[in-house]
């Protein structure tokens, strides 16, 4: 009995006393409070269970989700969703263990990231934080994080603002000037259309006026004269008319 007791007690000491480190994790074997210089990665490691326990850090790509109240450039408190995506360089996961612990996501991620939205987004007015800047925003804050932590071994991948919620009064007079500014860019370019209208008729205008001109000076008496007779011969030589011929007269057509 005392033999089968000793089996299942070496059986769970054996079990206990290995880490199983996953794919996206790194593994270190703590002993007496000093980390193994070495990180372990996938597989399963043995440890002495009575002086050491294994530590396990996760470098997969994670999301970090924020619901945040940040100040505008007018100073209006605005509700903003934000989300961050980063990761452990693995090659820096024991810096970031010894620096921060456990709660390094808590200690060094979140809080910087509100520090930041807050600072990034005083810049901006409201409209533009509704409507136009948002790329420029979500830049800005991803930059000046890699400032502020890259060098403890976080790797910044992506911030997404996600929504901006202002009050419904803000919002609506926000809406009604973007509209205004619409109109008036609108009103702008039908004015310009009009003026490029009018240019084409007075160059239009300017063309006629200058083709009579010519036409003018080219009908002087002799060419009149020319033009009547070659239209009197023309009808003379249709069947359907005859032309008399009145002393000092103008001739008269005369259908037959």
């Amino acid at each position: 009995m005392y033999k089968n007791l000793l089996i299942i007690v070496l059986g769970i000491s054996m079990l206990t006393s290995c880490m199983v480190v996953r794919p996206g994790e790194v593994g270190y074997i703590q002993t007496s409070g000093k980390l193994s210089e070495k990180s372990r990665k996938d597989g399963i490691k043995p440890f002495n269970f009575f002086v050491s326990k294994p530590v396990k850090i996760n470098i997969r790509v994670v999301e970090v989700y924020e619901n945040l109240v940040v100040p505008s450039k007018e100073g209006l408190s605005i509700h903003a969703e934000i989300s961050l995506l980063y990761h452990i360089d693995p090659e820096r996961a024991k810096d970031v263990y010894t620096m921060f612990g456990k709660d390094y996501e808590e200690v060094a991620i979140k809080s910087n990231l509100r520090a930041t939205t807050r600072e990034i987004c005083a810049r901006y007015e409201a409209k533009e934080l509704y409507a136009t800047e948002r790329v420029k925003i979500e830049e800005g804050i991803a930059q000046q994080l890699r400032e502020h932590i890259s060098q403890w071994g976080f790797i910044i991948d992506a911030v997404l603002l996600k929504d901006i919620v202002m009050p419904k009064e803000i919002t609506q007079a926000i809406e009604e000037k973007v509209e205004a500014e619409q109109a008036t860019l609108t009103m702008d370019y039908i004015i310009a259309k009009q003026k490029k209208e009018a240019e084409r008729m007075m160059i239009e205008a300017e063309a006629i006026k200058k083709s009579q001109e010519i036409i003018n000076q080219a009908m002087n008496s002799q060419a009149l004269q020319y033009r009547y007779i070659e239209m009197l011969k023309s009808l003379g030589l249709s069947p359907n008319s005859k032309i008399l011929l009145l002393d000092k007269q103008s001739p008269v057509l005369v259908n037959p």
